[in-house]
Order: structure tokens, then C-alpha cells, then sequence
């Protein structure tokens, strides 16, 4: 852990300017999570383990971003203007759609907003587009919708594995090719330690 050799910023601080919280995980061996919030009290290291996974979710929804609704493509317009433009439309349909799921989420507690897929979510609002259906406005607004619907119809999996592999679309790389990737889910033992300096 670096920053616990006993020179601080100030002559005689002994203080740790870093502290890890060590987690070890049967299949890929030992973790640690070194932070510089040092306060253990205002800081638990549960809920910094708990916040780093979190995290992961959220660079998820940009890797869900980036090749669900774009496909792999890359942006089409030429212009600085266009470009602004293309990512403003698809975060205004990234939002759209996760609202979809979020009211979905709303309405059957028993499943989680992460367990409702936004490819399920995205082809069924394509669908509706290409058929033009629902575009009168019935009396009463469902929440839900046919987006709802179809994404309910089609869960995932209680917990997803969180592994992205490093790939490239070239094939000129030290990196090997996109492929296939393993969905398996593994269980996974953890146990946090706190390192003092």
C-alpha cells in the first residue's frame, strides 16, 4: 500500500495517506481497493466495496451505451455540429428507455431495474417505430407499455458476471479479436480486511 511509509506532508505526520480494503475472490485470487478516504468510521469499507461496484454498473450502462444503442458503429455525422447532435439523440434515447425500464421497475418490485435488459428494451421500442403502433393515446397511460412488457417477458439473470474482456475490432493489435463472451456465472467468496499503515 503506498503512502504508509511514515513521511507525510507536514514534518513529523505519520499519518497513511492511502488505506486498502483487501478483498479475496476464489476465482481470480486477491483484490485490493485502495482509496485515500481515510476515515474509517465516515468511510466503512463495506460501503466502499459496495460503492466500487456500483461504479462498475454505471461504466456498464456506457459499455451498454456505446454497443447496444450504436451497434458497434461509430458516429456518422462529419460536422462538430452533427456529432453534437448524434450523442445528444442517443443519450436522450438511452434516458428514454432506461425511464421505460425504471417505471417497469416501479411497477414489479420483485425484479430489480439491472435484471431488465436494455436490448430488449431498445428492439421492442425499434419495433414499435418500424409498425408506427400505439400512436394513439388511449384513455388510461400505462407505465409499463409494450417496452415494459417485453422486458419482463425476457429477464436476466439475478447477477450478471461483471467481466468485460479487452478486445479489439482490428486485427493488427498485441490484443486478441472480439469474440464470443463467457456469460458463466460463478459464486464467489469475499472477505474484506483493512489494512492499518
Amino acid at each position: 500500500m503506498a503512502g504508509t511509509d511514515g513521511r507525510g506532508d507536514r514534518a513529523g505526520d505519520r499519518r497513511p495517506h492511502q488505506r486498502a480494503a483487501r478483498r479475496r475472490a476464489t476465482r481470480y485470487g486477491h483484490y485490493r481497493l485502495v482509496t485515500t478516504l481515510l476515515d474509517e468510521k465516515q468511510y466503512p469499507a463495506d460501503e466502499l466495496v459496495e460503492l466500487y461496484h456500483q461504479r462498475w454498473e454505471i461504466e456498464t450502462s456506457y459499455l451498454e451505451l456505446k454497443s447496444t444503442i450504436l451497434g458497434g458503429r461509430v458516429l456518422r455525422a462529419g460536422t462538430p455540429a452533427g456529432i453534437t447532435q448524434e450523442v445528444y439523440a442517443l443519450l436522450i434515447t438511452y434516458q428514454a428507455l432506461r425511464t421505460a425500464l425504471a417505471d417497469t421497475a416501479l411497477a414489479r418490485p420483485d425484479i430489480g431495474p439491472d435484471r431488465l435488459s436494455l436490448t430488449v428494451a431498445l428492439n421492442t421500442a425499434r419495433d414499435q417505430v418500424i409498425h408506427a403502433a400505439a400512436t394513439i393515446a388511449d384513455a388510461t397511460i400505462d407505465l409499463i407499455g409494450c417496452i415494459g412488457a417485453a422486458a419482463l417477458n425476457q429477464p436476466l439473470p439475478a447477477r450478471r458476471s461483471r467481466s468485460s474482456p479487452r478486445v479489439v475490432k482490428r486485427a493488427i493489435s498485441k490484443h486478441r479479436a472480439k469474440g464470443a463472451i463467457d456469460r458463466t456465472n460463478y459464486t464467489t467468496a469475499i472477505t474484506i480486511e483493512i489494512l492499518d499503515g
